[in-house]
């Protein structure tokens, strides 16, 4: 891990790298049973070089304890390592740079549980592991079992904690949604 958190600092793949304050390449426990993965850093994530550390990061940490987590207990990343300008939508060409670092971070914690947040990070997921895309609002709460990345894993989308900030049926869906992965890791004996 400490090899992908030194390529991603001197990363140069896409333009990204040139606004950036810090890139932000995830942290937590690398034998986490869970992975949790938004979009990309955001403007306190970039400042500060850690995922979720904003008003998101709050909200997570929230959603995290509601379930009897902390951040020691699962790792956090992004699809892009780097902060894309006024937050925009990450290009296909910055996601085509970025997820090899996030694929091999996945394959080195070897996860039982990936939990996606948000509409980006679902459709990279959901994709590499061959599953139709289809919007957020459909596809959070539900489960999927896959192989991914030579791995057998649960893939349970949901909301951006940073939508649900702004909307309280996300907000709703997402303490839901934590429910299910609270479940999710019961059954596979990790809570």
């Amino acid at each position: 891990m400490k090899a992908i958190v030194a390529e991603v600092i001197t990363c140069r793949t896409c333009e990204l790298w040139r606004q950036r304050s810090n890139p932000v390449p995830g942290e937590g426990n690398v034998d986490a049973p869970v992975i949790f993965i938004g979009e990309a850093p955001g403007y306190s994530e970039d400042v500060k070089g850690r995922p979720f550390v904003g008003a998101a990061g709050k909200l997570l940490d929230e959603l995290l304890s509601e379930i009897g987590l902390s951040r020691g207990d699962a790792y956090i990343a992004n699809v892009l390592k780097c902060r894309p300008p006024e937050n925009r939508d990450p290009s296909s060409d910055e996601v085509a740079a970025c997820t090899p670092f996030l694929d091999r971070q996945i394959q080195i914690i070897g996860p039982k549980l990936i939990v996606t947040l948000g509409r980006h990070a679902t459709s990279y997921i959901l994709s590499k592991a061959g599953f139709p895309v289809e919007g957020i609002t459909e596809l959070h709460g539900r489960t999927f079992t896959t192989r991914l990345l030579g791995l057998q894993v649960t893939v349970i989308p949901t909301f951006h904690p940073a939508a649900a900030l702004y909307n309280v049926k996300y907000k709703r869906g997402l303490e839901d949604d934590f429910q299910i992965v609270k479940f999710e890791l019961e059954k596979l004996g990790e809570l």
